[in-house]
């Protein structure tokens, strides 16, 4: 190969190489992700079923029980067989999350105690007992976030603090014939909410 020959054979590899270099920054960028990331979906719910119990603890049960000397209605746990009484805020939660089971969605959430008046609602998972423990330990500032394998199906599982917004929660808890804790005070946490997530 002479000189000339290997000069134009130079140029027409830079020449090749910048119309590809110029090309690919051109090219549109590679389309994005689709759907929300668990995390992102986990907060989300929690942040509408925090406001939602929040709301109904602080605007319905705890303004009726605040007439002590009124024939009112009252939050009770046997209000099924109390036809002038309504469900507690705990009870609320729970037949939420029954409801959302039936139509068949996939996320699941419980609420759950290490205090539980109902032993059932006690953390079962190891996953369960290590977000509690992590949770207690921070003062409920940080949620937990864990992947986690059940019957063979992968879950995104994220615990949250369940805190006492209202003395009707501590007064509900710590005068119950069952419970195992009667020293609760405003904003201690009481439990926690468990949010699982498909990932399949």
């Amino acid at each position: 190969m002479n000189k000339k020959t290997g000069m134009i054979m130079v140029l027409v590899t830079v020449i090749a190489t910048t119309a590809l270099l110029v090309g690919c920054s051109q090219a549109p960028p590679p389309p994005a992700a689709v759907g929300i990331a668990p995390k992102d979906m986990a907060d989300a719910l929690f942040a509408v079923m925090e406001a939602d119990r929040a709301i109904y603890t602080n605007n319905v049960v705890k303004r009726m029980h605040s007439h002590h000397d009124k024939e009112v209605i009252k939050a009770s746990e046997f209000w099924p067989d109390e036809p002038n009484n309504i469900p507690l805020p705990a009870q609320m939660f729970r037949m939420a999350s029954e409801r959302v089971a039936k139509k068949g969605v996939k996320v699941s959430y419980q609420l759950k105690s290490s205090w539980p008046i109902n032993p059932q609602n006690l953390p079962k998972s190891e996953t369960e007992k290590e977000g509690f423990k992590y949770m207690e330990d921070n003062g409920g500032r940080e949620p937990f976030y864990k992947e986690e394998e059940i019957a063979g199906k992968k879950y995104f599982t994220a615990i949250y603090a369940d805190v006492a917004v209202s003395e009707a929660c501590t007064n509900c808890h710590n005068k119950h014939q069952d419970t195992p804790r009667d020293d609760f005070a405003l904003n201690d946490i009481m439990g926690g909410v468990v949010i699982r997530i498909p990932l399949d």
